[in-house]
């Protein structure tokens, strides 16, 4: 079976991971933490960064600097993943859930606008794939409204909207390093943020709402419960493997761009004979291939080919139910506008295997998608 997703773990990586097995230091904030973060830094130019267990504690964390309170607004596109309307749940705020664009599946600026209300209090940016939302439009309206802009930038490590990276645009943005991802730790995340009126507290809340950092520092004679506060750290052991890959981070993306280019060449004449529709980059967007998706012509289409592929040892895979229609979605949220694009394309996408190495089986895959097609025509 050529899996949807498969775990590489670079030289540096397992280099890193043996150098530490031999050391003491595994909790977290050490040395190869300290590293990761100066990566981010130099390479993102994010003024502040820290590294969590997961993207969702990164939302999660910045939920917290919001400072959202119950019955509190925030705007998000329907098509995401739930860790994105529950950092804001958890703080008793309402998810507003709005449409995506048909072409990148992210969230529609314009939707967006009849979605603000007094009591809306942040915006959530997800790019999709690692393809960058039109940020001037989303820009314009948080400017308007006074609201924090909090970039999901799960997908999007190396992506960047008009040659800025993706992550420091907004106030605030997440990273995830989990295995499915271009760059990972196995479980692992970061914070990124480009507002430094919200660093001094994020420090703070990361080490479970006390004032260590101040006293590491040797600020405060002793450090104590200044806040509220999670424990937002990684090990050391994941850090040390998400060095390794974050210093190879050129190399893996460009792996994963030599195969979408495969995908994307490889399935022209079937998008020109109509039968699918291949991703499409708009030219604000430099991606970094994070996954190759095809919207089929209708639902049950899709469904077929994906059953058919998995007959003949190739997994692909739908993705997310939309938040608006799903149960706690319905409880929750409130959705704005009709969410036209959101359900058409979620019934229709499919996801195509993506991970380093996986050239040497796209011909294989591209020949039994167009098996299919033969036998549909």
């Amino acid at each position: 079976m050529i899996p949807f997703s498969k775990t590489y773990a670079s030289p540096l990586s397992q280099k890193y991971v043996q150098e530490i097995l031999s050391q003491s230091q595994l909790a977290s904030d050490g040395p190869y933490s300290k590293r990761c973060l100066e990566w981010l830094q130099k390479n993102l130019g994010a003024p502040h960064a820290m590294l969590t267990p997961s993207c969702t504690a990164g939302l999660e964390l910045a939920a917290l600097l919001c400072d959202l309170k119950q019955g509190d607004e925030v705007i998000l596109p329907s098509y995401t993943f739930s860790s994105c309307a529950n950092a804001f749940a958890l703080r008793g705020a309402t998810p507003v859930f709005v449409d995506v664009l048909p072409d990148t599946f992210n969230i529609d600026a314009t939707t967006m606008k009849d979605a603000f209300s007094a009591k809306t209090k942040a915006v959530l940016a997800v790019h999709y794939a690692g393809v960058s939302c039109d940020m001037d439009p989303i820009l314009e309206l948080i400017k308007q409204h006074s609201v924090c802009l909090i970039e999901d930038s799960a997908q999007a490590i190396g992506s960047r909207y008009k040659s800025r990276p993706l992550g420091t645009i907004g106030a605030m943005s997440a990273f995830s390093f989990h295995y499915t991802k271009n760059i990972i730790a196995g479980e692992g995340g970061a914070l990124l943020i480009n507002d430094q009126k919200y660093a001094a507290r994020a420090d703070i809340i990361r080490e479970k709402g006390t004032n260590r950092k101040q006293f590491m520092r040797g600020e405060v004679d002793k450090y104590t419960w200044v806040d509220v506060g999670s424990s937002f750290l990684p090990s050391e052991l994941s850090s040390a493997f998400l060095l390794g890959q974050l210093e190879e981070c050129q190399e893996l993306n460009q792996n994963r761009l030599d195969s979408w280019q495969m995908y994307h060449d490889g399935l022209a004449d079937l998008e020109k004979k109509g039968f699918l529709r291949r991703q499409i980059i708009p030219e604000y967007a430099e991606h970094n291939a994070h996954m190759y998706v095809i919207v089929l012509r209708n639902a049950d289409e899709s469904l077929r080919l994906q059953k058919f592929l998995k007959e003949n040892n190739v997994q692909a895979v739908s993705h997310y139910v939309p938040l608006h229609s799903s149960p706690f979605g319905r409880k929750i949220g409130r959705t704005v506008g009709d969410m036209k694009h959101t359900d058409s394309l979620s019934s229709r996408l499919l996801r195509l295997p993506m991970y380093h190495g996986v050239s040497e089986k796209i011909p294989q895959i591209l020949a039994e998608i167009e098996r299919f097609f033969r036998k549909e025509s």
